[in-house]
């Protein structure tokens, strides 16, 4: 009796478990299911567009602020923008001592990103064609996100599932909250990554480089070669006798100081004048003796 109601029992626990897994499975496929039509209605929106220009105008600093008022007007925002002078040649020709007429060469380019509206993407590069003298390139590019999106949402939905599933298991393993945890980051990674998507899809980016012809400007500034501001000629040949006298007083002085080499030089000098000429009397006596001998 006691075996028959043990085998019973199995019985049933395997049919409810079975049963239990299907349940899961098909609420699974259904959710599955539902994901994919809502990404079959969702897909074809999911497109960003990036668009480039390059183009020629008669003044860059007006260009940026006409730029500016047409992107807030669409509804856009300017994300970056930056202007910059670059000398192509410079000179500089004199005018009088301390003045120099500096002439310069130049080109000023701007850089400017902005994001407006995608629906009005085509309007904007438009309005700016009629800003330009003309324009160099212009390239617009669609790059279709609906099938990351979906992948993305449907990655989403099953985390959330997993999770849920992980916390219902009675046992509050480490390994258990450690996995959940983990797939909840993901999940939260997942939507941001759409998020992300939706903004770009919503407003387009585009670059603009915007350049003017070289420009000449003209201005006068103080010379900075300081051999110009040398006095005339006869001032500077006076100053220099000036100069020169005071040298000599100033070494006349130096040698005074050392008038003990003087002292000492001189009778150096008359000691060795006595002895060459005393050498030279013993030589000149020497001599007559050997002439007289032999006569």
């Amino acid at each position: 009796m006691k075996r028959n109601i043990i085998a019973i029992a199995i019985i049933v626990t395997m049919f409810g478990c079975q049963n239990a897994e299907r349940k899961a499975e098909s609420a699974d496929a259904m959710s599955i299911d539902e994901l994919n039509k809502e990404g079959i209605d969702t897909a074809t929106s999911k497109i960003i567009k990036t668009a480039d220009m390059r183009f020629r105008v008669k003044d860059v600093q007006h260009t940026k602020e006409r730029l500016s008022e047409t992107i807030k007007a669409q509804g856009g925002t300017v994300a970056e923008f930056s202007i910059q002078s670059n000398i192509q040649e410079t000179d500089k020709i004199k005018q009088s001592t301390d003045s120099l007429k500096e002439i310069t060469s130049y080109r000023t380019e701007g850089y400017l990103v902005a994001k407006v509206p995608s629906e009005k993407l085509d309007e904007f590069t438009n309005t700016i064609s009629k800003m330009a003298v003309f324009v160099n390139s212009s390239s617009m590019k669609m790059d279709d996100q609906s099938i990351v999106y979906l992948a993305n949402k449907m990655k989403a939905h099953n985390r959330v599932v997993a999770s849920k599933q992980i916390g219902e298991i009675p046992s509050k393993k480490v390994e258990n909250v450690e996995t959940s945890i983990a797939l909840n980051d993901d999940y939260v990674d997942k939507k941001i990554d759409n998020m992300s998507i939706d903004s770009k899809v919503k407003f387009s980016t585009i670059t603009l480089n915007f350049y003017q012809d070289n420009t000449v400007k003209t201005m006068v500034v103080a010379n900075d070669n300081l051999y110009d501001y040398r006095p005339a000629f006869a001032n500077r040949l006076w100053l220099s006798i000036t100069n020169g006298w005071t040298i000599f007083k100033e070494i006349i002085l130096a040698l005074t100081n050392l008038w003990m080499l003087f002292v000492l030089g001189i009778g150096m000098f008359f000691t060795i004048r006595y002895f060459v000429r005393k050498n030279k009397s013993a030589m000149e006596l020497a001599t007559k003796n050997v002439v007289n001998q032999r006569l």
